[in-house]
């Protein structure tokens, strides 16, 4: 395989995606790898599908769906793409797509909400992390993966989708919304009292690092060049590109490693690592905010800057997906979405499973919490890798709450960075307090 660029999935899952094009031949040596009865048994079975199913079927769709069905049942975030789903992956890793701005995974079979995008039809909607997406426009979606949910929420902008919502105990409603071109502002920015900086990161896409270094500009303008302290919110982040959390790690950090990849083979194995005086806020102290909502390339910069003592963790247990997926294209065939790696942080322990324990657990108060059911996390889904442990014999976590076992459901989407935001005045309070400053 060539290695090309990283990029990001928008369809949902909570991923850390690198693209390829791979040499991959498609026609009659393409399957040399597999004995001749397997070639036997799979064609023999479209061969009798063909001619005895009720309804005919073309053969193409037969090897896609069969290669749907090959992929999805070797983890939860492997999966096939037709060449229609790719080209919509390209799409979103613009930055700027039409839908209705939801990041979903199947869990358990159902479309599930991992986050809406800020801003969104979907956001404004009222939509929440765990609410499930029985139906669009009528039509059930048990069965369907998140692609094919994606192709039927697509549409032309303006034009409205009525999705199906089940959410908790509450009888399944129906929410309509007006499709629009989503384009995904990943940070925001604002200054708190006594010179606390906030900032909030939504996913990880291409633009985020230089939107955030735009961001602690603006900021450190505001106070006359220092800040007291910064909140970096990462809760409901879903993750997207490992570019961008590596280069977002590097604005805090002065030197280290931030992540390390290892694969099947040791000569894909890599080390990412920090810029020798690269920390943008020298001395600033740092809390960030995660919860079980923010995964995969959220939890890499949380990892990073817990590991080397750089930002207190504030909030609650992360999602706890540790794996990295490639995306193969196959020469105008689709493609192929595979995990390939597993990363760990700079002290050397997965998350994969068990998520980022917090060093300061908040939970949202009860009528704070997103009204949803349960957001299953990564341990929990369906073909999961289990934890493979610290690269090292000693303990990879001093952490009091690493084996704390309690979930609170995260907080409500509309009320994350408002005034009413409990966990955010929890992190307020506690920079305060680590500078002396009173509160105003």
């Amino acid at each position: 395989m060539k290695r090309s660029s990283l990029l990001a999935l928008g369809l949902g899952a909570a991923l850390l995606i690198a693209i390829y094009v791979a040499d991959i031949a498609i026609g009659p040596g393409a399957a040399a790898g597999l004995s001749q009865s397997d070639l036997a048994l799979i064609s023999g079975v479209i061969e009798v599908v063909q001619k005895d199913y009720v309804h005919p079927i073309a053969e193409d769709r037969l090897t896609q769906d069969a290669l749907k069905g090959m992929l999805s049942r070797l983890d939860p975030h492997s999966a096939y793409m037709d060449e229609q789903e790719f080209r919509e992956v390209r799409d979103e890793m613009s930055g700027k797509f039409g839908g209705v701005g939801v990041e979903i995974e199947d869990q358990s079979g159902i479309p599930t909400v991992i986050s809406p995008i800020d801003g969104t039809p979907a956001a404004n909607a009222g939509l929440q992390p765990g609410d499930r997406i029985v139906a669009v426009d009528g039509k059930g979606t048990n069965g369907m993966d998140a692609a094919q949910v994606v192709n039927i929420v697509r549409g032309k902008p303006g034009s409205p989708v009525t999705l199906t919502i089940s959410r908790a105990a509450e009888k399944p409603f129906d929410v309509t919304l007006n499709r629009s071109i989503i384009q995904v502002r990943t940070v925001i920015w604002k200054l708190q009292p006594n010179g606390i900086g906030y900032v909030r990161i939504s996913e990880f896409g291409k633009d985020t690092p230089r939107d955030l270094k735009q961001a602690v500009v603006a900021l450190k303008q505001n106070v006359g060049g220092k800040l007291k302290g910064l909140v970096l919110d990462l809760r409901n982040d879903p993750g997207g590109l490992l570019k961008s959390a590596v280069e977002v790690s590097k604005e805090f950090l002065d030197s280290g490693t931030i992540v390390s990849i290892r694969g099947r083979r040791h000569s894909d194995d890599q080390i990412y690592k920090a810029s020798a005086r690269g920390d943008v806020l020298p001395g600033t102290p740092i809390a960030i905010l995660i919860n079980g909502a923010s995964a995969s390339a959220s939890e890499i910069v949380t990892g990073a800057l817990q590991d080397h003592h750089r930002a207190t963790v504030m909030g609650t247990r992360s999602f706890g997906k540790g794996s990295v997926q490639s995306i193969v294209a196959l020469n105008g065939h689709g493609a192929l979405r595979l995990t390939t790696a597993l990363y760990y942080t700079p002290s050397g322990r997965s998350i994969q499973g068990e998520g980022i324990a917090p060093d300061v657990v908040v939970e949202p108060p009860k009528d704070q919490q997103a009204n949803s059911s349960p957001l299953l996390r990564e341990s929990l889904l369906h073909g999961a890798f289990t934890n493979p442990g610290s690269l090292t014999n000693a303990s990879a976590s001093e952490n009091p709450n690493a084996h704390r076992e309690e979930y609170s459901a995260p907080i409500k989407s509309e009320l994350i960075g408002t005034p009413q935001d409990a966990q955010l005045k929890a992190a307020l309070g506690y920079l305060e307090r680590s500078t002396g400053e009173p509160r105003s």
